[in-house]
């Protein structure tokens, strides 16, 4: 594996134009004066807060003030409970990832020594709604921005769905985010528009979640005004925050990903931070510049590699030119395609998987049992392969054993749905290379096999009409000229001539 040189990278510390909190009174002053609206807001009502916390700089600031304010109030006050939310979407940066999974660990303990009602929470997506079952299960091409299909999934229904539960069992919540309005314009504007319709002092009402306020503690802080308190307060629940300016020196100067629980929140590809597999921008920097500047982050190369070759500009070549259901979608004359063809699916899974074995034999011992891809995963994609996709050839065990080394622990799926290697074979020799023609009588095996064990086969004829028709065609070719046809004549419907045996007009 070619490893690039590392060229001489300076320290990327924050440029201090002003100085931080000058027209404040001073760091010492507004931390008071926010510590004590803090308080003022916790004691104001039953409603439980809900505190974002991505590991960044942002989210860590403003925990470290809700912490701090908490500390302050006397046992018996401290009652209503503070979660704290921390999204992983199994593809988040491993470095990243590594420290904000510790952080919160490290924080449980603390607020249980201090008496403190925090009480952190590391959610994920469903195992149905993970990148990988999304990519290499269900076909899904890589994220583009006009098909950003991840966000929504890996992000925002996990975090969504967490306060929701709040909201059901409490009535409301409060949201505090460390969202800042230096962070862009756009932010700046949404975050401007949202302070008109306040209902109560620094509390924004939420479009996205009912029943729920956003409280944005810091939102006129400067870059240079968060790291001057994280560097001059020290982490309350003991994670050092020098060790966090360290691993943002080591990548770009752009911001950590956020939490998101709305589309307008800038995703992680607009971000510093975010998943290693994101193609949602040109090159993945923070990955990059910490491989340049550290080589014991070299092991994550094959991450990069892999993310990268997942960006590639046009990728026809691996998707079917049928969608998801079978149809033939025209844009400008010309296929839309659909999802990843089986052979492409099992090479993504290949590259996947090799990346993994590579990194457990070579990385350093700390990340030897690192885990790209979950077994739940690897047993739902495998579902989605036999089940939904009718490749009864049940190829997933044997491409886990030849790019592990070892055997897949999962269980022998349906005899009366899987076929064996030497049918499939069979059948594919009787197709005589004809890839299309294939797939179309495999999946008319996998429809009759299904249908053969049940006692009600209401359903069946249907399901082999559905699939002769996405098995209709000759080829990519002869589906277009179909679609084609079938468009001009839904434009210009033919007119029926009058037949003169049948009209009674006059002659």
């Amino acid at each position: 594996m070619n490893i690039p040189a590392r060229p001489a990278v300076a320290l990327n510390t924050p440029t201090r134009r002003v100085v931080p909190f000058d027209s404040r009174g001073g760091l010492a002053a507004v931390v008071n004066e926010l510590t004590s609206e803090i308080r003022e807001l916790y004691l104001a009502d039953e409603v439980p807060w809900v505190v974002g916390y991505s590991g960044g700089k942002d989210s860590t600031a403003v925990l470290q003030l809700v912490w701090l304010a908490l500390q302050d109030l006397p046992g018996e006050q401290r009652t209503k409970p503070v979660y704290v939310i921390s999204t992983d979407t199994l593809v988040e940066n491993p470095v990243v990832a590594a420290w904000v999974t510790q952080s919160l660990e490290t924080m449980r303990k603390a607020a249980e020594e201090q008496q403190l009602p925090i009480k952190p929470n590391r959610l994920t997506p469903k195992t149905e709604d993970t990148f990988w079952v999304g990519l290499i299960g269900k076909g899904y091409p890589a994220p583009r921005p006009k098909f950003r299909w991840c966000t929504e999934r890996l992000k925002i229904k996990p975090s969504n769905s967490f306060i929701r539960d709040v909201v059901r069992d409490h009535g409301e919540a409060i949201l505090v985010l460390g969202i800042r309005k230096a962070e862009s314009q756009a932010r700046a504007r949404v975050m401007e528009r949202h302070e008109k319709r306040r209902v109560r002092d620094r509390l924004s009402p939420n479009g996205n979640l009912p029943n729920s306020l956003v409280y944005s503690p810091i939102e006129d802080w400067s870059n240079d005004e968060v790291w001057t308190f994280l560097m001059q307060r020290s982490n309350p629940w003991g994670h050092p925050n020098k060790d966090l300016l360290t691993m943002y020196q080591g990548a770009s100067s752009d911001g950590e990903c956020p939490l998101v629980v709305d589309n307008t929140t800038p995703s992680c590809g607009d971000s510093r931070f975010g998943c290693w597999t994101c193609t949602l921008v040109d090159k993945d920097k923070s990955m990059s510049a910490m491989i340049q500047n550290d080589e014991e982050k070299e092991w994550m190369l094959p991450l990069l590699e892999l993310r990268d070759e997942l960006d590639v500009a046009d990728d026809t070549h691996l998707r079917d030119f049928r969608k998801m259901n079978g149809n033939i979608q025209l844009f400008n004359d010309r296929v839309v395609h659909g999802p990843y063809t089986q052979k492409s699916r099992q090479e993504w899974l290949r590259k996947l998987l090799n990346a993994q074995t590579w990194i457990r034999q070579n990385a350093p011992e700390h990340v030897r049992g690192i885990e790209l891809i979950t077994m739940d995963e690897l047993h739902e994609i495998r579902r989605l392969w036999v089940f939904e996709k009718h490749e009864v050839e049940d190829s997933l065990p044997r491409i886990y054993k030849e790019e592990t080394g070892e055997d897949f622990p999962g269980g022998p799926l349906d005899e009366h749905l899987a076929v064996a290697a030497d049918e499939v074979d069979l059948l594919r020799e009787v197709c005589d290379g004809d890839d299309l023609h294939f797939t179309t009588m495999r999946e008319l095996l996998a429809v009759e096999r299904k249908y053969r064990t049940m006692t009600r086969r209401s359903g069946l004829f249907e399901a082999l009409e559905n699939t002769i028709k996405r098995g209709y065609y000759a080829d990519k070719d002869d589906a277009l000229e179909h679609a084609r046809k079938l468009r001009d004549s839904k434009i210009a419907p033919a007119l029926s001539l009058l037949d003169e045996e049948s009209t009674d007009a006059p002659a």
